[in-house]
């Protein structure tokens, strides 16, 4: 649970240039396309996740401040698929957000370890996205 509406919150997501300060294995993001809005539509993201480094392109379609998913639309080096969500819900104490992510990469890893390197990273970006909120 996050201390915060949905727009605050949107608007930190939104801002995917300053995830390196915030998004652990986030180490750069280049906005190449953005909607009228200005919210992002297209970026180049470089990550370093453990066994995972790389930079990728993603699109991004927003839903306005309840959400976002985002795809993969380049392939990098490492990372051949992922996609990934963030859903906002407003409850009475704050806004519960739900983060989803999938990552398949040429580096050959069985079930169980892929599954818990998504887990971590997406424990990482939920506990530095309500850090980022909440300050």
């Amino acid at each position: 649970m996050i201390k915060g509406g949905r727009p605050e919150i949107t608007a930190v997501i939104a801002d995917l240039e300053g995830y390196p300060e915030w998004a652990g294995g986030i180490h750069g993001v280049e906005v190449l396309e953005a909607r009228p809005d200005g919210r992002p539509a297209r970026v180049r993201m470089t990550i370093d996740a453990g066994p995972i480094k790389d930079t990728i392109a993603l699109a991004y379609e927003w839903d306005g401040d309840e959400g976002v998913r985002w795809t993969l639309v380049e392939k990098g080096n490492v990372v051949t698929s992922l996609h990934g969500s963030y859903r906002l819900t407003e409850r009475d104490d704050g806004t519960e957000v739900t983060y989803e992510l999938a990552v398949d990469s040429r580096i050959p890893m069985i079930g169980m370890v892929k599954r818990k390197g998504e887990k971590m990273i997406i424990e990482s970006a939920l506990k530095g996205l309500k850090r980022r909120v909440e300050r």
